[in-house]
């Protein structure tokens, strides 16, 4: 078995063991992803300055621009976690929701958290005047998330919510919703 064949296959047996398990990894699974987050901010603050890269946006202006975009990349991640917890789960996939969540935002994609952290990658970017964060590290980070997610949890997902979840999948994007039809509804 692959090395991705067993993460699917320790994400799968957490996710379906025992709470003592789960209380233990899903932090782990949280600093981890948050740490990886750090990496890039960190990374492209320092490409910048390596590069001695141009300012976007003078002070002010960054400020202005910045802060709408941080704050809506907040509020989808938080409004979309608000409908896992509502369900008895976590963002994490180690403690996920025992059910397939497609209400709120989860009719329009299938990650709007992610959707969310990287709207407010991009909106850090112009607050921290990172060129590199907002056009090299965000979408490097949406494509290390992509592969993860084709790679690793969606194969979880169809093992755990079987043809649901398959059905959700092939009607609801993965990231940046589609509001016309095609859009999974709640059955």
């Amino acid at each position: 078995m692959s090395l991705t064949g067993k993460w699917v296959e320790f994400i799968y047996n957490t996710a379906t063991g025992d709470m003592e398990h789960k209380i233990i990894y899903a932090p782990i699974g949280a600093f981890l992803f948050l740490t990886f987050v750090c990496i890039f901010l960190i990374a492209s603050v320092k490409v910048d300055q390596w590069l001695g890269l141009p300012l976007i946006f003078n002070w002010s202006l960054n400020w202005l621009i910045s802060v709408p975009i941080i704050l809506a990349g907040l509020f989808l991640m938080l409004y979309a976690i608000f409908h896992f917890v509502k369900v008895k789960g976590t963002p994490v996939p180690l403690f996920p929701p025992p059910v397939l969540v497609c209400s709120g935002p989860y009719k329009y994609s299938r990650n709007p958290m992610l959707t969310g952290v990287f709207i407010q990658l991009f909106g850090l970017g112009i607050f921290l005047n990172s060129i590199s964060l907002c056009f090299v590290f965000t979408p490097l980070f949406i494509l290390a998330n992509f592969w993860e997610l084709k790679n690793v949890e969606e194969p979880e997902l169809e093992k755990r919510l079987g043809q649901e979840y398959i059905e959700y999948k092939e009607k609801t994007p993965m990231f940046f919703p589609s509001f016309k039809n095609n859009n999974y509804i709640e059955q």
